[in-house]
């Protein structure tokens, strides 16, 4: 390998342990003491029941992460959005499991929270994937109650997709191991069959302090809403467990009785290596932004000889192919980084979707739903060409084409943000807005409505502008600490982080483990006989 590939590996690698390094903090949670206080009491902490309920050895891929980071600072932060959310085989099947961290606000519900939760249960639907939920929530976080409890696609459109997902057929299992209250109490009791932890489970609308104040009855919040009261008395829950490991180990006997379900159907052979090792894929992005063949990201994703590409001359901007990844046939829409010539001799731009590349791609969305065949878009798109000869050439008719097919696309789809995700370009190429079966972003990802430096000269005229009409005239020095403040806070917004803090992607991951990710999105939509997608509605954040 040349001394560039060797930079570009080194660069990406940095990003790589940048982002484990964070992980490791997120994965603390609340803190240490407050992971301990729950040991102290006789509770696993949140990822610790997830590790004894999940299937050792197999894969166990954390969703939103980075879900809350940097926000609600003035409330001590929200670390993972307050839940850890995982897809994983539990006794050999793939669930969903969403986990309360306790040790964050007690569990209680931010913004993200209900954003995070929703989410997962997306991802259910989508996939008929059975869901498991790990209950110790203080509920609502009554400062913020305006920003998710009231509207259409707040807390309550979780309880809603309980009962969705229950006439679906798709198995919900709650255990409850902390508190449960109020509204929170319909989310384990909406699910099909409930769990709850003798001692440290209670779940109850209203607590003993709260009745107290309504009714002035005296009594004790385990006798009021214990596992004794609720699986002997009232009948609201179905198995009693006398500590968090029985609990995880009913749910494991539960998942194992459930039956084989239909599939869809979509093609699967013996998996092959790829051509070139995962791992390579570091030294192929350029840490500079410079123009590079895509292709090489492809080898590295999908299986040895199984590449065939689509109109391989034609619109070389978009580069389309059928590949096997991890075995599974799956469509490959790709933004081509190097930069071409058309048939006419004319000099193209890599990342910059033109008429003819959007025409293409348009096209080959289509065959792939004819066929039954998944798509996998590899984002690395700064926009649509712009100028005279595009908008005479009619690039808002092909642009306009390729996102009306990407939208009515019915096959599952599935996105990687391996470098930009600039403007219309993040639409055309099956952003989040088009419900992508998992969105995934490198941790050199960008995303933004248009490049930082382009951004940047916008808004330093806008803001200009403004303070000279108010009669103030910025000399030169002036004028470039405001470049910088904005070039600043832009760069910031560009970040993976700041995407994925908003769950505008449901992770950032290190790209070596690319194939992986998409080879559990694909066993996991074949479980969906229908292929169709259902929306449950997020919260916008």
């Amino acid at each position: 390998m040349n001394l560039a590939f060797n930079k570009n590996e080194d660069e990406l690698k940095l990003l790589v342990r940048e982002m484990a390094r964070r992980h490791a903090i997120i994965e603390k949670g609340g803190g240490a003491k407050k992971l301990q206080k729950q040991r102290d009491a006789g509770k696993m902490t949140a990822r610790e029941r997830i590790s004894f309920l999940v299937d050792a050895g197999k894969p166990c891929l954390e969703i939103g992460a980075f879900a809350g980071e940097e926000m609600y600072q003035e409330y001590g932060g929200c670390p993972a959005g307050g839940v850890v959310v995982v897809l994983a085989y539990v006794q050999g099947r793939q669930c969903i499991v969403v986990a309360n961290d306790a040790s964050v606000k007690a569990g209680a519900w931010f913004p993200i929270t209900g954003k995070k939760n929703l989410r997962a249960q997306q991802i259910a639907l989508e996939n008929h994937t059975p869901i498991i939920y790990l209950v110790d929530s203080a509920g609502v976080f009554l400062p913020l109650q305006d920003e998710i409890f009231p509207d259409r696609e707040h807390f309550g459109r979780i309880f809603r997709n309980n009962a969705i997902m229950s006439g679906m057929n798709i198995p919900q299992i709650s255990a409850i191991m902390g508190s449960c209250v109020a509204g929170g109490a319909y989310l384990p009791i909406m699910s099909d069959e409930s769990l709850i932890v003798k001692g440290s489970g209670s779940i109850f609308l209203a607590g003993s302090y709260l009745v107290k104040a309504a009714i002035g009855e005296d009594i004790d919040n385990e006798t009021l809403g214990g596992a004794d009261t609720h699986c002997d008395l009232s009948g609201v829950t179905d198995y009693k467990c006398e500590d968090d490991a029985e609990a995880l180990t009913t749910i494991k006997d539960l998942v194992d009785k459930m039956g084989a379900r239909p599939t869809a159907g979509f093609s699967k052979v013996k998996a092959k290596a790829p051509a070139r090792p995962s791992d390579e894929v570091y030294g192929h992005i350029p840490f500079d932004g410079k123009p590079f063949d895509s292709k090489l990201i492809i080898e590295c994703l999908v299986d040895a000889d199984s590449w065939k590409e689509y109109k391989a001359t034609y619109g070389k901007t978009i580069i389309c192919g059928y590949a096997r990844i991890d075995g599974w046939a799956v469509g490959i829409v790709a933004n081509n980084r190097k930069v071409t010539k058309n048939a006419k001799g004319e000099m193209q731009f890599g990342g910059v979707i033109y008429s003819d590349s959007a025409d293409k791609a348009s096209r080959f969305v289509a065959n792939c739903n004819q066929k039954k065949i998944p798509l996998v878009f590899l984002q690395d798109v700064t926009g649509f060409m712009v100028g005279s000869k595009s908008e005479h050439g009619g690039i808002i008719k092909d642009g306009a084409k390729m996102v009306n097919t990407v939208a009515n696309s019915v096959v599952p789809k599935f996105t990687v943000i391996v470098g930009n995700s600039f403007g219309a370009g993040n639409y055309a190429m099956n952003g989040t807005a088009y419900d992508p079966r998992l969105i995934l972003a490198w941790p050199n990802a960008k995303l933004a409505v248009m490049g930082g430096a382009q951004a940047a000269k916008v808004l330093l005229q806008i803001e200009a502008a403004r303070i000279k009409k108010s009669g103030k005239e910025l000399n030169e020095s002036e004028m470039e600490d405001l470049k910088k403040s904005i070039e600043e806070r832009y760069e910031k917004q560009t970040s993976p982080y700041y995407a994925a803090a908003r769950m505008w992607v449901d992770a950032i991951i290190d790209p070596a483990e690319t194939r992986n990710w998409l080879s559990y999105g694909l066993e996991m939509a074949n479980n969906n006989p229908e292929h169709k997608v259902y929306n449950p509605g997020v919260i916008q954040v």
